[in-house]
């Protein structure tokens, strides 16, 4: 089990070998991937939606029969 003074070492390893600034850059690319999933995921359901609106629509037209193959 990892008790709080294990995670306070961790971290400071952490920090001495990669450094704050590094570290901090890591948080907001990491940040940035999360919101550009979660756009990602809300673009995909408005298209669904807009896809099952046209499965209700219902075409007119008249079919003709031909003698050609094609």
């Amino acid at each position: 089990m990892i008790t709080v003074p294990k995670l306070l070492i961790l971290l400071a390893i952490i920090m001495v070998v990669f450094g704050t600034k590094k570290l901090r850059n890591i948080g907001t690319d990491l940040g940035d991937a999360i919101k550009g999933f979660r756009t990602a995921l809300k673009e995909g359901e408005g298209e669904k939606v807009a896809e099952s609106d046209d499965k209700d629509k219902v075409i007119e037209g008249e079919a003709i029969k031909t003698n050609e193959k094609v």
